[in-house]
Parts: structure tokens; C-alpha cells; sequence
């Protein structure tokens, strides 16, 4: 079993617990067990074998060693195997559903005989949830409301969880003797953040052999069928694979056609007709003559213009964009200097302090911002006090870990009424404040509008984090007026964060082209709650590209010292306009307005150093 497979089956261990009724340490342990095996970096199955290797992660004692162990070698365990004698795996699902969590469930399947989602609609259209304890009828509407977001996606993977899978599957093709090209094709190809099946391109090697490989790849669960120059099979995860083998000479033609999108290959046919000519997946033909096929550049050549990244292939105008040479050169993950939201041990992450900026510093980042929850968000989030305290802690790291720039930072919840969740001198004495939504995430338009609005009308905002805060396939996010929004993120020199979480994509490629489109800075950040998710920025990239954003429209790919001028700036101008403008926000308290007029510094901190040295480490 892979990572994500072994998780799954602890989380699910948990949730069965939890509608038991079981004690709450215990169903702690193995949601806890899940998180830590879903964010290892090793394959389980290694650290299964070698003794004391799974008692030695944090949060997994002998006990749950030996189940996880159980999974990797059986796929379940005795607890796993009891439980879902009771509980159906198909009940287990229904906690997906937004606003359904284990104990409802519970409710549901014990009392209504609730088992799919079917059963659910049936049972909430009927207006049988409204009288279940703990429910209600706006509970029960909100119910068919996630019931409908879930089915827009049903049947699709993020492309997180196909990434790896995928990749083994083309590398175990790739080294058949004889083959010389293999490609992932397809929605993945595109970098769409959910993916319904794969498609996978090869050329060179003998049939039998690379057909061979990839049925026989022990991800693989059933053979769909088998051919000389396609095959289909069914994964452990569910997903459908199909591998072409494609001759060299239309392999480019091949590539482009199954890539997609299909509205992206009808404009390249129609231009290929214009020109007496034909396009489909054998090749670019003119009557009986090939004209190109053997790669992509030479058929998109062929028909007047240059190669078009996969992510842009959408018929979004950028075949129109790509002939007239105004295509954007799409941001990289090499461009990124730096990321700016990230938690640590010190709330709800799993990595120490020095860990997440050793591990940011390993990855090339000249700066990286620390940001904590703030107290409305959990139970161990940062108050004031906290908040003094951490400084201390984040200057001592500055010295352990010298070669990059620390930022003080939090992720500061914006409150129900669009007040932030600490005072105004707490938030002026941060380098970096990133504003986000994580309650009340059912406010109508109007007034979570409103509400966002106030919050990026304080003068210490700099970014908004996951900002419509959907998750993909359980919940669509916040009704908000996002022009209006946008719009005064521009005003006021905010950043739009695309949360590279791989279920959060937020703000999504149509919503970061849009913020692009006002004139609003992006960020580009992992929110990463251990080391290994800071590998998460790919995927943020990936939803940049399909927006078709450029090095220049991301904040965090400048330099350090540029990218402090920047803040800086933002800030200058957003104080006066703030102060003018602005009915609805704060106003600071004495000590920070004269701290601002005139120059002085908070206390305990360090004096502007003169001269394009060091500078100081805070970004205004």
C-alpha cells in the first residue's frame, strides 16, 4: 500500500471510531497516525521493514506500528476489518460532505439506515433531518447544497494524489529496453488541480515488452484490456490508465491531440483547414502529403505559430496570444524566492520552528515568512502575549540558521464582522500579516463581502491567504463579491495568495487570472504545515501557469531586498488612502500612529540599517 492508501485506511479508522462513540485519545491517535504517514517523504512500505522505524516518527507507538505494518503487508488489519463488518466504507464517505462530520454521520446511518449519498438526498429532500438531533433544517439544506458540489466532482482525483502514481507507472514504461519517449498526457498534462483518468503516450520498444510492463505495474488492479498499440487498466486507487504506443514519426501529433483541450484541438483543426490542410492525432497532413507530426513544436510551426505550455491549451486565446508572439513566458517553480505562509509545532504544523526554515533554506529560498494561527483559529493560537514570546523564539532561529531572511509573520483570522483577531499594536509589531477566513464560511454575499472588505482596509495587511477558502470537491468556498474585493486588494497593495495546498488550489487559475486582470500582486505559498509540504509550491505554480501569470505578476519571486522595497511601497501608499478612504477601518491606537509619524520604532526592535547591506529583516 502506498502512503495516501495506509492514511486513508487510518483515517477511516478514526471516523468509525468517532461514530462509535469510541474515547477521544484514541481516535486522536490514529487521525493523528494518518497525518503523519500521508506527509512522510518515505514510501511506508519502507519504513514498515526496518525495525523501529515507524515507532520512531512522532505519534506512532508500537501498537499502531503494528497495524500500519498489518496494512502494507495484508491492506487492512483486525481493528480495520471489525469496524467495517459495522460500518460501511460507503457511510464513511458521507463525512466528506461539507458540514457532515463523524458524530452526524453517525446519526444518520443509526438512526435513518443513511448509507450513500443517494440516501442522503432522499432522506434530506424528504425533510427527514430536521427533527435528528444536532441537525435542523438549515443543516439539512446545506446538506443538499454539499451533496451537489461533491457530484460537480464525482469521479475525478486531485492531481496530487494521481502525481506520484502516474509518474511510476510512466518511469516503469520509460525503462522497457528500446522505448525513447514516454508522456503523461491528458488533464495532468494541463496541470488541471483534478484529473478523471490518465493517458500515457510511448514510442520505441517492441509491443509485447511495453505492453507487458505497464499491465503487470503493481499499482495496477485489473487489466481493462490489452493490445498491440493500446492497453487499459484499472489502478489499486480506482483511477483508469491508458498507454498508446505511437510511432516516432506521430508522436508530437499524438501528444498534442491527447494532451488537449478538445476546444483547444477544434481552433487547431479549423486553422489547419484554412490552410488546406488536416490535424488529427496521426498527423498534420495536406492531401496525401505528411507535413509534421514528429513533435509538437513542428505541428503548432506548421500552422504559424509557436509551441503553446500544455497549461494554456484551454481556448482561452491563446492560439490568437501565441500567433501574434504576445504569449506570457509562465512563471516557474525556480522563480520562487521565497514562501510566506507555514505553520510549525508551535500550533497545528508537525515540524519544528528551525526545521520548516532549514528545510526552506535547503530548497534555495532567500526569505521565508513563519505564520502562525492566530487564538480565534484553535485552541493553541497565538494572543498577544504569545505573540511577544515568539519573537524571541524567531530571532534565535535568525541565528542558528543564517543564509536566509526570517520573517516574523501570523495568519491572522479575519473575525465574523471583518475585525482581525489581534490589537493593532500586536499586528504592527509582525513583518508580515497574511489575513484569512477559516469561520463563518456560510455568510451570505453581502456580508462576507463586507466583511473582507474591513479586514483589507487595516494598514497592516499584507496578503490574503486560501481566499475564497473552498476545498476542492467538498466546498465551492465563500459568496463573495470578488470583483469588489479584488478591486480594493489593488487599491490598497494587497496580495492574493494561490494556496498550493492540493485540495485548496485558492484562489483557483480563472480566479488568479481575473486578480491579474485588477492589477492585484500574487502570492504563491504552501501553507505548509510540515517540511515535506514546502514541496507543495509546485502545485501553486501549476495553478499560476493555466492563469497564465508571468515571474513579473508573483511577489515572491523578487529578490529579497526587492521584494522588501515592494512591501514597503504597497505600504506607503496604502496608509494615506486608508486614512482618507476608509470609514471602516481601525483606527491606531496613539503609540503606533506616532510610532508611524514619526519614525520611531516599535519596542525591542533592531534600527534601520543604512545602505544596501543587510538592511533590516522586516519587509515595510
Amino acid at each position: 500500500m502506498t502512503n495516501a492508501e495506509v492514511a486513508r485506511a487510518l483515517a477511516n479508522i478514526a471516523v468509525m471510531l468517532e461514530m462509535e462513540g469510541g474515547n477521544p485519545f484514541r481516535v486522536r491517535a490514529y487521525r493523528e497516525a494518518a497525518r503523519v504517514i500521508q506527509t512522510q517523504a518515505e514510501a511506508v512500505a519502507t519504513l514498515a521493514v526496518e525495525e523501529g522505524r515507524l515507532e520512531s516518527l512522532g505519534g506512532i507507538g508500537k501498537d499502531l506500528a503494528g497495524k500500519i505494518r498489518d496494512l502494507v503487508k495484508t491492506g487492512s488489519t483486525k481493528i480495520y476489518d471489525e469496524l467495517k463488518a459495522k460500518i460501511p466504507l460507503e457511510v464513511v464517505a458521507l463525512t466528506e460532505l461539507q458540514g457532515l462530520g463523524p458524530k452526524r454521520v453517525g446519526t444518520l446511518f443509526q438512526v435513518l439506515g443513511v448509507k450513500t449519498r443517494a440516501d442522503l438526498e432522499q432522506a434530506a429532500r424528504a425533510g427527514k433531518l430536521r427533527d435528528l438531533p444536532g441537525f435542523g433544517e438549515k443543516i439539512e439544506q446545506n446538506v443538499l447544497k454539499a451533496i451537489a458540489t461533491a457530484s460537480q466532482r464525482s469521479g475525478r482525483m486531485l492531481l496530487a494524489s494521481a502525481w506520484p502514481v502516474a509518474h511510476a507507472i510512466a518511469d516503469h514504461v520509460r525503462d522497457v529496453r528500446g522505448v525513447k519517449q514516454v508522456d503523461i498526457a491528458g488533464s495532468f498534462r494541463r496541470r488541471k488541480e483534478t484529473v478523471g483518468d490518465l493517458d500515457i503516450l510511448a514510442c520505441g520498444g517492441a509491443s509485447e515488452a511495453v505492453m507487458g510492463a505497464f499491465t503487470s505495474h503493481p499499482s495496477v488492479a485489473e487489466v481493462l484490456g490489452r493490445g498491440e498499440t493500446k492497453s487499459s487498466v484499472r489502478l489499486v486507487n480506482g483511477l483508469q490508465v491508458d498507454l498508446r504506443l505511437v510511432p516516432e514519426a506521430a508522436y508530437g501529433a499524438a501528444l498534442l491531440y491527447f494532451t488537449g483541450s478538445k476546444e483547444h484541438n477544434i481552433e487547431l483543426r479549423k486553422i489547419a483547414i484554412e490552410q488546406g490542410m488536416s490535424l488529427n492525432e496521426y498527423g498534420l497532413t495536406r492531401g496525401e502529403k505528411f507535413v509534421a507530426g514528429r513533435t509538437e513544436e513542428e505541428v503548432y510551426r506548421a500552422l504559424g505559430g509557436p509551441w503553446i505550455p500544455p497549461e494554456l491549451r484551454e481556448a482561452r486565446g491563446e492560439i490568437e496570444l501565441s500567433r501574434y508572439g504576445r504569449l506570457p513566458r509562465l512563471v516557474e517553480l525556480e522563480d520562487l524566492r521565497g514562501d510566506l505562509h507555514m505553520h510549525t509545532d508551535r500550533t497545528d504544523g508537525r515540524d519544528s520552528l528551525e526545521a520548516m526554515v532549514r528545510a526552506a533554506k535547503d530548497r534555495g529560498y532567500e526569505y521565508v515568512a513563519l505564520t502562525e494561527h492566530s487564538k480565534a483559529a484553535m485552541a493553541r493560537g497565538f494572543d498577544e502575549a504569545r505573540l511577544k514570546s515568539s519573537a524571541g523564539e524567531i530571532e534565535a532561529v535568525r541565528k542558528r540558521v543564517p543564509g536566509i531572511e526570517v520573517l516574523h509573520g501570523l495568519e491572522v483570522d479575519i473575525l465574523a464582522d471583518g475585525a482581525l483577531d489581534l490589537d493593532d499594536d500586536a499586528l504592527e509589531s509582525l513583518d508580515w500579516v497574511i489575513v484569512s477566513i477559516h469561520s463563518r464560511l456560510d455568510q451570505d454575499a453581502k456580508a462576507a463581502t463586507a466583511r473582507v472588505l474591513r479586514a483589507l482596509d487595516h494598514p497592516a495587511v499584507h496578503a490574503m491567504g486560501h481566499p475564497l477558502g473552498r476545498v476542492i470537491g467538498t466546498r465551492e468556498g465563500m459568496a463573495l463579491d470578488l470583483d469588489a474585493v479584488l478591486a480594493r486588494a489593488a487599491e490598497r497593495g494587497i496580495a492574493m495568495e494561490i494556496n498550493s495546498q492540493p485540495d485548496r488550489a485558492d484562489l483557483s487559475d480563472a480566479h488568479a487570472r481575473l486578480a491579474r486582470e485588477k492589477g492585484v500582486r500574487i502570492v504563491i505559498d504552501t501553507d505548509a504545515h510540515s517540511a515535506v509540504q514546502l514541496g507543495f509550491a509546485q502545485f501553486g505554480v501549476f495553478t499560476a501557469r493555466r492563469a497564465g501569470l508571468a515571474r513579473e505578476d508573483i511577489l515572491n519571486t523578487l529578490p529579497y531586498l526587492n521584494f522588501r522595497e515592494a512591501v514597503r511601497r504597497d505600504r506607503r501608499r496604502r496608509e494615506p488612502a486608508v486614512a482618507a478612504a476608509s470609514p471602516v477601518a481601525r483606527t491606531p491606537e496613539p503609540s503606533v500612529a506616532r510610532r508611524r509619524s514619526t519614525g520611531e520604532k516599535a519596542p525591542g526592535r533592531k534600527p534601520a540599517a543604512s545602505g544596501p547591506a543587510k538592511g533590516p529583516r522586516r519587509p515595510r
